[in-house]
């Protein structure tokens, strides 16, 4: 029969109060701590809904959920997908840029002697900017890879960034060449994105008393992992062009084609209409 409003329905089975669960109803109210530790002391089972609830008390034939699944992993360096910024592709190059000795009054950078680099889109910006900073903690390493990007730098110029050589009020990055190898001491500007790494690496500087911005000399060898680690690269020959080089990113690609387009032609006693007429292409 059912139970009239405001009263408890019967319920027909027998249900028995224990000394045991008396003593954790007193303890409800007054001392949350004091309960936890009688429930570890004692056998007992946990349920996380009401269908858990009937299952064990009503003997419905419901099994407990499952614990929740742990969340999937991360994509491993290897899952990436290569990205190709021309502004890479003189990362590794043979010039030689020497750093200043005495004061110096750089300039805004003017590209004379090679083309501005093509900055990154947003897209690869994004990709590349998050791979950084899962990939290394290291200020320096981080900032020279970015100011590569920034820049259109070499490995040499990048030697040359001192340690006062980036100014955060107005972003930009000074990098030296005295001997006017490439484009003289410059100034260069550098985006927000890569703004977050010089800044970094300017106060790792600051703290460990190191002479270089960027990178030392023998650094390269690093820079170049960190780079392929993150799947960062120039632009790469064609297959029937990439020769036997080992491993999986030509990077002098660049200074290869510019040392054939410069090549001089032998001449030939024989022929030397003919060596003149290809010299001249």
């Amino acid at each position: 029969m059912a139970a009239a409003p405001g009263e408890r329905a019967p319920y027909p089975g027998r249900f028995a109060v224990t000394a045991e669960v008396r003593a954790l109803l007193g303890l409800w109210k007054g001392n949350v701590a004091a309960l936890h530790r009688a429930l570890a002391a004692g056998h007992h089972t946990t349920v996380r809904t009401l269908t858990e609830a009937r299952a064990l008390y009503l003997g419905d034939a419901v099994s407990p959920s499952p614990p929740p699944a742990a969340p999937a992993p991360p994509a491993t360096p290897a899952a990436l997908r290569w990205i190709t910024l021309d502004a890479l592709d003189r990362l590794v190059s043979y010039d030689s840029p020497q750093p200043c000795t005495a004061a110096c009054a750089p300039k805004p950078i003017v590209y004379h002697q090679r083309p501005a680099p093509l900055p990154p889109t947003p897209a690869q910006t994004a990709r590349l900017t998050d791979r950084l900073h899962t990939a290394t903690a290291h200020p320096a390493r981080a900032a020279a890879l970015a100011a590569a990007i920034a820049t259109g730098a070499s490995f040499q110029q990048l030697t040359t960034a001192r340690t006062d050589g980036f100014h955060p009020a107005d972003s930009t990055l000074t990098l030296h060449d005295r001997t006017r190898y490439t484009d003289g001491c410059a100034i260069y500007p550098i985006p927000p994105w890569a703004a977050v790494f010089l800044h970094a690496a300017t106060r790792f500087a600051h703290h460990t008393s190191t002479l270089h911005l960027l990178a030392t000399p023998t650094d390269r060898p690093a820079l170049l992992r960190l780079a392929e680690t993150i799947r960062l690269r120039p632009p790469q020959p064609p297959a029937d062009q990439a020769g036997t080089h080992l491993g999986p990113v030509v990077w002098d690609w660049r200074e290869k084609r510019e040392a054939l387009r410069h090549e001089p032609v032998p001449l030939d006693s024989g022929n030397s209409t003919a060596a003149t007429r290809a010299r001249s292409r």
